[in-house]
């Protein structure tokens, strides 16, 4: 809310990409805690296997945002370049600078959580991806600020733009990898086939599935 009000007093795209970044932040974490809720719910006759699947869909949801948001500041950003407006570097830098300790605080709480989570690392990935945004709309409200370069505010943002979207593809493809039922990375379909194959007693295999 800080960063939406200063970025729209001030005229600064890069706070404004930042704080609609954040909102969709907060969306991302109360979902991530959605799941993580529905996956300690044990299973039941209808859903044999639970509600864990959740956390898959939701991290799936989270990348699906973030490519939104991508749109967004890009779009935005373009109009902004053939279109400069004069910004607010003091403003811009120190409102940055308080989103800098917020991400980066919430992405250090999240860290250890990451690896055994699908779910959890999308939204440490959410988090580290919004302190780099933060950081960016730092740097261009000091350059502002010392040498009147109001047009990097938008290239900022286009910076910002690739950032998160090279933070979130692969998010994106494991998370779509896995609501399909796809192969685990690692894992060749033909080596397991050729040592079932291998097994004393086993004649033959068919219809084989392998998923996570």
């Amino acid at each position: 809310l800080v960063e939406l009000v200063m970025g729209w007093i001030y005229g600064s795209l890069g706070l404004l990409c930042d704080a609609g970044h954040n909102l969709g932040d907060v969306f991302s974490l109360v979902l991530a805690l959605l799941a993580y809720r529905l996956a300690l719910i044990p299973a039941t006759k209808r859903y044999t296997y639970g509600y864990r699947k959740s956390t898959i869909l939701v991290s799936l949801l989270n990348a699906i945002i973030l490519l939104v948001a991508v749109g967004a500041i890009v779009v935005e950003a373009i109009r902004k370049l053939q279109s400069p407006a004069d910004v607010n570097g003091e403003a811009v830098s120190w409102t940055a600078a308080l989103g800098i300790v917020v991400n980066g605080i919430t992405a250090y709480m999240l860290m250890q959580t990451r690896k055994g989570d699908l779910n959890m690392r999308g939204a440490f990935l959410h988090m580290v991806a919004a302190t780099l945004v933060s950081v960016g709309v730092l740097l261009s409200g000091v350059a502002i600020m010392l040498w009147g370069i109001t047009i990097i505010d938008p290239i900022i943002s286009l910076v910002i733009a690739v950032v998160i979207l090279v933070s979130t593809w692969r998010l994106l493809a494991d998370s779509l990898c896995l609501s399909l039922d796809g192969v685990p990375s690692g894992i060749d379909v033909d080596a397991v086939t050729d040592a079932m194959r291998a097994t004393p007693g086993v004649l033959g295999v068919h219809h084989l599935h392998i998923w996570e």
